[in-house]
């Protein structure tokens, strides 16, 4: 069994595509919660489960073999169990869900700044700077074009719930949380993504857990 830390299931977009990842496998594993930003935090995040990291969450031990990164965590899962539990079968989809997911782990810096992510809460319509407009174009763009290529008669970007889905299911939630109007085609997506089992287990956690980091409880 392995193990995975992760921080909290509110505030945390890294934790949620690592966990997310790891549900994706099948396979049991312990899973441990470690409150980010708090009076013990620094220390913590120097500990040994954490020094490969540098004190950053998610982190998935195997025994003796350590993966951090989520987007590392999905590949190590994916060469474990299957990779068709994450990517697509054709190799054409396959290599723009990588590009894809790839793109959201390195850009929209903008939009993790400005709209930082909170599952708890729900905060009026704001208006967004052009930086973060162009973003969620950027993003809009990617969705429609992976919808009309290979999303078939499925839910997902890709038909099937596969890797890319859990790289974009925290932006999923932002643009919830701050009421980002979308097209109608994103709409229905993002419905579908709010209904996986997974990702309503986060969000069902989420609401439970005791810590709050009030930096990320009131609109920017």
């Amino acid at each position: 069994m392995f193990k995975l830390i992760i921080g909290n299931r509110a505030y945390s977009s890294w934790s949620m595509r690592g966990w997310l990842a790891a549900k994706q496998s099948g396979e049991e594993f312990e899973e441990y919660v470690v409150p980010m930003f708090d009076a013990d935090w620094e220390k913590r995040r120097q500990g040994d489960e954490f020094a490969p990291s540098l004190g950053k969450v998610p982190i998935l031990w195997d025994g003796d073999c350590v993966v951090w990164d989520s987007l590392a965590i999905i590949e190590f899962l994916a060469d474990r169990v299957g990779h068709a539990l994450y990517w697509p079968e054709d190799v054409t989809a396959r290599a723009v869900a990588r590009s894809m997911s790839a793109e959201m782990h390195s850009g929209f810096a903008n939009l993790r700044r400005e709209l930082p992510m909170n599952v708890r809460k729900s905060f009026p319509p704001k208006d967004l700077t052009d930086e973060v407009r162009d973003e969620i174009d950027r993003i809009m763009q990617l969705w429609a074009q992976a919808r009309a290529r290979f999303g078939g008669t499925g839910d997902f970007l890709f038909g099937e719930w596969c890797a890319a889905d859990m790289m974009y299911a925290p932006v999923v939630t932002r643009f919830i949380t701050y009421g980002v109007a979308v097209p109608n085609f994103a709409g229905v997506y993002m419905k579908a993504v709010l209904s996986h089992p997974h990702v309503a287990e986060w969000i069902d956690k989420a609401q439970d857990e005791p810590w709050v980091i009030e930096q990320y409880e009131a609109a920017a």
